[in-house]
């Protein structure tokens, strides 16, 4: 990155009125959250693509949305479970078609139980990858198609180079990688993972899209930047000299913190 990179937000369209000033003044990428519960999905969601319309006019960034992912597993060793996960899949891309999202993020199968057993049965690793495939191979297609990516966010991730892989035995411009750096951190503070600057070395120019969360090492706190103790200059080292412009998505609980966590990092001289 050969300047100071832009930075977005994941909110709900009830954020962005609260925040559209701040997200309309640059180019910022958003992640809109409004479509991961099932009846959303599986219900009439076209008001709500209405109204994210409306919100948007105007805006230059990248859009994209977050993935379904509760009580789903793209690893599932049970076909129904796949079968359900797929249809998910196929409705989040019906409505990357109704308003032109270029992103979706979903969830890593990896755990950190699987982590410690992957070479505890035969064909383990090989296994995961089948079912992956099993489960997203149409909709990756799909989404090449219709001029979309997933991409891939770590959960309990102890080993980033295993999701790596996954995402490789792909080989498609639809299947990426993401980075939460809240789970890294509390892989590495809970599980001995590498700290949060190596996920972003591992993932090189496979990396598309980063959650910019703060946390201690201990949960998942998704607290505004600048409360917990992530290295932020050793992260934003690595970044730059990842060259696939990853979308930069501040994505914290309280969203009225969002524009302060972006001048956290501006003060820092980091992001804009």
């Amino acid at each position: 990155m050969s300047q100071l990179p832009i930075l977005g937000a994941a909110m709900t369209l009830k954020d962005v009125e609260l925040n559209r000033d701040w997200l309309l003044e640059k180019p910022r990428d958003l992640e809109l959250q409004d479509f991961v519960p099932a009846e959303v999905l599986c219900g009439d969601w076209q008001p709500l693509v209405e109204r994210a319309r409306q919100l948007l006019d105007g805006h230059q960034g990248r859009l994209g949305m977050h993935g379904p992912f509760m009580g789903l597993n793209v690893a599932s060793a049970d076909p129904d479970v796949r079968a359900v996960v797929a249809r998910r899949m196929e409705q989040a891309l019906d409505i990357a078609a109704a308003l032109d999202i270029t992103q979706i993020v979903i969830h890593s199968p990896y755990s950190t139980w699987m982590h410690n057993n992957l070479d505890n049965w035969p064909d383990q690793r090989q296994r995961v990858f089948e079912m992956t495939h099993q489960t997203l191979d149409a909709a990756v297609k799909r989404a090449e198609d219709q001029g979309c990516v997933f991409v891939l966010e770590n959960i309990e991730d102890k080993d980033p180079a295993e999701r790596r892989r996954l995402v490789e035995s792909f080989n498609s411009p639809a299947f990426a990688l993401s980075i939460d750096t809240g789970h890294a951190h509390y892989a590495h503070g809970s599980t001995g993972a590498a700290p949060v600057d190596y996920f972003a070395h591992d993932a090189g120019n496979l990396l598309q899209h980063v959650h910019l969360q703060d946390a201690d090492g201990y949960a998942d706190r998704h607290w505004p930047l600048g409360h917990g103790n992530i290295n932020w200059r050793a992260f934003f080292a690595r970044l730059a000299g990842i060259t696939s412009n990853p979308r930069l998505i501040i994505e914290i609980r309280d969203k009225s913190q969002i524009q302060a966590s972006a001048a956290y990092l501006a003060n820092l001289g980091l992001a804009q």
